[in-house]
């Protein structure tokens, strides 16, 4: 069975490569940073059987909701920096953090138009879980279950457990209209490459799993904390490139940025990503799920 998917805050397309691997069609999708967008147009609205560009918008909040087209699953990694420990820790009084109620509204229109999605598949950093002592996930949850009527699963996630080497944790909160519904996490995979296979470093990188890609910044001292990007091959101190971020992040060999974009925007935008892979097991959980419902509605 084929199905539809939007992908709101949709950065450079990490739920786009994800399900469009496993046979999804993107229908709809929203990002407002303007170089996020110049890559995601790259990847996914100027190449052939591309997202038509008039489907492709920049502020969700000035999107009338009705003219969203019907979908079956929405995708978002809604912004999480009101809800990182790197952040200020606002929540919902960041208006960043507001934009959580614009997936709820979206699902809600589409609830009145009796075309209530049959999943949503949310991103988010795991601090999200513990922020304001538990309030703002609480409302999140009290929104997905009781006012839009989903049952709820979640998931603390790293892509080292989905074959990719870097730990990256992160929440996945998957929400099913069908409460017949059941997701259950994975078991962790084998790492399908190394970070040595990232550096062609043989034998000498001391770590099989390497830092979580971040959004950037300046670099800091290889034995520092705060360090994400160093690495000390084969002796000498080496700083992570682009093409290594796009495939320590699991995107498609074919996955490229737009010329003459730096390097330390696309470092940034690799760091706000999700982890193709460890979306795109998921998301077949997602579709296998709703396969069964399907199957158990016809009877």
């Amino acid at each position: 069975m084929s199905y539809k998917f939007i992908d709101l805050f949709a950065g450079i397309g990490g739920f786009h490569a994800a399900f469009e691997e496993l046979g999804a069609e993107c229908v709809f999708a929203s990002e407002w940073d303007p170089y996020a967008r110049l890559t995601y147009i790259k990847n996914y609205v100027d190449c052939p059987n591309g997202l038509p560009e008039e489907k492709f918008v920049g502020d969700i909040t000035k999107v009338n909701k009705e003219d969203i087209p019907d979908f079956d699953i929405l995708c978002a990694g809604f912004p999480c920096q009101p809800f990182s420990q790197a952040g200020q820790k606002l929540g919902f009084e960041d208006r960043r953090g507001n934009l959580f109620f614009e997936i709820a509204e979206i699902v809600k229109v589409k609830k009145e138009q009796g075309k209530a999605p049959g999943a949503l598949f949310l991103e988010n950093v795991q601090h999200l879980l513990k922020h304001d002592n538990e309030r703002t996930i609480n409302t999140i949850r009290e929104i997905l279950r009781d006012v839009l009527g989903y049952r709820i699963f979640e998931f603390k996630v790293r892509a080292s457990h989905h074959g990719l080497p870097q730990h990256r944790p992160r929440v996945f909160i998957i929400a099913m209209l069908d409460h017949e519904s059941v997701i259950e996490q994975p078991l962790p995979k084998d790492l399908v490459f190394t970070i040595s296979d990232v550096w062609h470093a043989y034998p000498y990188l001391d770590r099989s799993i390497g830092y979580t890609l971040r959004v950037g910044g300046k670099s800091s001292p290889i034995d520092d904390r705060r360090n994400w990007d160093g690495y000390l091959v084969n002796g000498e101190v080496r700083r992570l490139e682009p093409r290594q971020g796009v495939w320590m992040q699991g995107f498609p060999l074919k996955f490229d940025f737009p010329k003459g974009m730096s390097k330390a925007q696309q470092m940034k935008q690799l760091g706000n990503s999700v982890a193709v892979w460890a979306v795109r097991d998921y998301g077949q959980l997602i579709i296998d799920a709703l396969d069964k419902s399907k199957r158990n509605s016809q009877g």
